[in-house]
């Protein structure tokens, strides 16, 4: 079966614990939803931080949906003048049998901008 990449990213409004978990849970079940994924058929997950976000690990949100058994790894982005402020990005790697073509990508709140030619208003929540 192959694995395939599924993006996703969104934004908080301040470096804040609460909000950083609200908003990578939302993030998460979305991807999850969009695409029909089962947690059981998730290889491992990657999510990257711009440096203003710190005071939460995302995977914590993770965690509280469930996903015990996933493989996860966090990490800070480069910082690259005029990125995207107080953002949190995910790439999940999944055991599917769809295409590439078939995976929906999902930019929430200001991360939409980051790929519009990928964003659906259709689950675009930017704030």
């Amino acid at each position: 079966m192959p694995v395939r990449g599924v993006r996703g990213a969104t934004t908080v409004t301040r470096n804040q614990k609460d909000e950083i978990l609200e908003v990578t849970t939302e993030l998460l079940k979305t991807m999850l939803d969009v695409n029909g994924i089962n947690t059981e058929d998730i290889a491992s997950c990657w999510i990257t931080t711009t440096p203003d976000v710190f005071a939460e690990f995302p995977a914590v949100a993770a965690r509280h949906i469930g996903w015990t058994q996933v493989p996860l790894m966090q990490s800070h982005e480069m910082s690259v003048p005029g990125m995207l402020p107080l953002c949190i990005r995910v790439l999940l790697h999944w055991n599917t049998e769809k295409t590439q073509s078939d995976i929906r990508h999902v930019y929430l709140r200001e991360a939409a901008r980051l790929r519009p030619d990928l964003s659906s208003s259709t689950f675009s929540t930017a704030r």
